[in-house]
């Protein structure tokens, strides 16, 4: 395989080593340090502001914390670019010199954002352990992609996930391939979005909207300035302090409860069956099960293979010195995302034991609050304050790596080859920054109007299980794969999963699939899609040959039209 080369007669081939980074502003009045500092006033006096006109009772010394912990992630993200000092292809991934440490961090902040931790917690509330898929579904997600994924993808020196798929299918492809990557990314946004939001409301006496659009503006604002290595940087922090956050927490929390066992115990009586991980091995023959035993592993399917196509995955594998380290960084960051799950899953645990009436309040309406409640009502103010700055710090890590991820897809796989195939490094710079700004904004607005966190954690991973998986494992594993079959699976799989219909977005089933039960699809008819999906691609990509042959995946597949 020929890594990605660069020409000088072919501008669009320059990008890949020429710099994006953001040009170093020391020496101006807008240094990192005093637009933080300045930042710093500037929030705390709209939110003098919303208090007085609001009338609301605001917790300050909680306020402080916050504020003060987001103008410190803003300066460590504007920093880390300004010691780059013009280094080549640090927005999208960072100079490909990321050293292991960091990138260990980065991955797993990436995964173990807000909706991971708020609706592991969820899950474990309301529905059990068993129902809980997503902490370690993602932790072997990481595993398998670190083995037969990260090498390769490190290896061809491609810039975005994307780009073995315009190598093998073409450009307009690509193009079309980046709807479900990008529908991916902003439900994932919003869900961790709309987990701070419901957190802050609570506990600081914001608005719902206040919080997701301050907590939006920050992680906007670093990305926007520094890249790749201001996210890397900042999420080495943020996920610190979420640890620290969450297991400060634990103590106070069991201690309402009796303790540990006294509540484990009352926990596994109201669950009964659901403490195991997985399912009866005969689940469709169980009463109690029937067919949402196939829609388990339907989900879980979903979940493992449906976590490995993400640009904020590869983001950092392409970041990688090489291909050992590539694989070797994904395998430690699915331990890492297996060990964060411990803390939500004892807080949902405690939750579910808590007596909310002798703690001065009624149970949570909705169960994606439970992490909220026993912040405020379980643990003393200023502890539940510093567990709202680890939640905020994974929201913040892991909003930031999606939003410059669906713009670095954005810029590198649609303006570049479709729009403006000559663009300077400059203009391509200035793409991303904007694609950033609308990303973020429209994750935003879909976080004012979700209801669970764990319903969009589980549909931004849908669209990406049904129709990429299949695209980008065909485009790396088969040598076979043509642009036509690449449009016949796309379309197969599209036409199967929007017939399953999805209850999140009001749409009803419009194929008769069995296993209906109360108007939800409970065959696995997700799985069924991506299945279908690498079916037609193997077909059509075989009955096509001949009129349209297969492109070699490689590195150079800049130089091809």
């Amino acid at each position: 395989m020929e890594t990605l080369k660069t020409s000088q007669s072919n501008p669009s081939s320059d990008m890949a080593v020429q710099d994006l980074s953001v040009q170093k502003s020391s020496g101006t009045f807008w240094t990192p340090l005093k637009t933080a500092v300045i930042g710093f006033f500037v929030f705390t006096a709209i939110t003098l502001a919303y208090s007085y006109f609001s009338k609301s009772e605001i917790y300050w010394p909680g306020l402080m914390i916050m504020l003060l912990l987001y103008c410190v992630f803003y300066y460590i993200g504007a920093k880390a670019i300004t010691k780059r000092k013009g280094k080549t292809d640090d927005m999208l991934v960072a100079g490909r010199a990321m050293p292991l440490w960091i990138s260990m961090f980065t991955m797993t902040a990436t995964w173990v954002g807000g909706g991971y931790i708020t609706g592991t917690a969820e899950s474990v509330y309301k529905s059990g352990i068993v129902w809980t898929q997503a902490p370690w579904c993602y932790s072997i997600s990481l595993i398998i992609g670190g083995i037969f994924y990260a090498r390769k993808m490190r290896k061809l020196k491609f810039m975005t996930m994307l780009d073995p798929l315009e190598a093998r299918f073409g450009k307009k492809m690509a193009g079309l391939l980046y709807i479900p990557a990008l529908m991916g990314e902003l439900f994932w946004s919003a869900a961790i979005l709309t987990a701070l939001g419901t957190t802050f409301g609570v506990i600081l006496g914001f608005s719902f909207t206040v919080s997701i659009i301050f907590s939006a503006v920050v992680a906007v604002a670093y990305t926007v300035v520094g890249g790749l290595w201001a996210v890397a940087h900042t999420d080495v922090l943020q996920l610190t302090i979420m640890f620290v956050g969450l297991f400060l927490v634990l103590p106070f929390a069991f201690s309402h409860v009796g303790g540990f066992t006294a509540a484990f115990e009352h926990y596994q009586a109201g669950m009964k069956d659901s403490l195991s991980i997985f399912p009866p091995l005969t689940g469709w023959k169980d009463p109690d099960w029937g067919n949402y035993y196939w829609n388990w592993w339907d989900y879980s399917l979903l979940l493992i293979f449906g976590g490995i196509p993400w640009q904020s995955y590869f983001q950092r594998i392409l970041s990688a010195k090489n291909e050992n380290v590539a694989m070797w960084l994904s395998i430690t960051a699915g331990l890492l995302c297996a060990v964060a799950a411990i803390p939500p899953t004892l807080i949902g645990i405690a939750g579910y034991n808590a007596d909310w009436k002798a703690l001065g309040t009624t149970a949570p309406e909705n169960s994606s609050m439970i992490l909220t409640y026993v912040f405020k009502y379980m643990t003393p103010d200023l502890v539940g304050a510093i567990a709202l700055g680890g939640l905020a710090a994974a929201v913040l890590a892991a909003v930031a790596a999606s939003m410059l991820s669906a713009s670095g897809m954005a810029a590198w796989n649609l303006y570049r080859p479709l729009v403006k195939p000559k663009a300077n490094p400059h203009q391509l710079q200035q793409i991303i920054k904007r694609c950033i700004i609308i990303i973020g904004t429209t994750a935003t607005l879909i976080a004012l109007n979700a209801k669970s966190v764990y319903a969009l954690w589980y549909l931004c991973s849908d669209l990406v299980y049904v129709i990429l998986f299949p695209q980008l494992t065909c485009a790396l594993f088969y040598k076979g794969a043509n642009r036509y079959g690449s449009l016949a699976g796309f379309i197969v799989a599209m036409v199967l999963r929007i017939g399953g219909g999805e209850p999140l977005l009001g749409l009803p089933p419009l194929i008769p699939y069995p296993m209906i039960e109360n108007g939800t699809v409970l065959f696995p008819f997700r799985t069924f899609a991506a299945i279908a999906g690498f079916v037609a691609i193997f077909v059509v990509s075989h009955l096509t040959r001949r009129i349209c042959p297969p492109k070699q995946l490689k590195g150079d597949f800049l130089h091809t039209a």
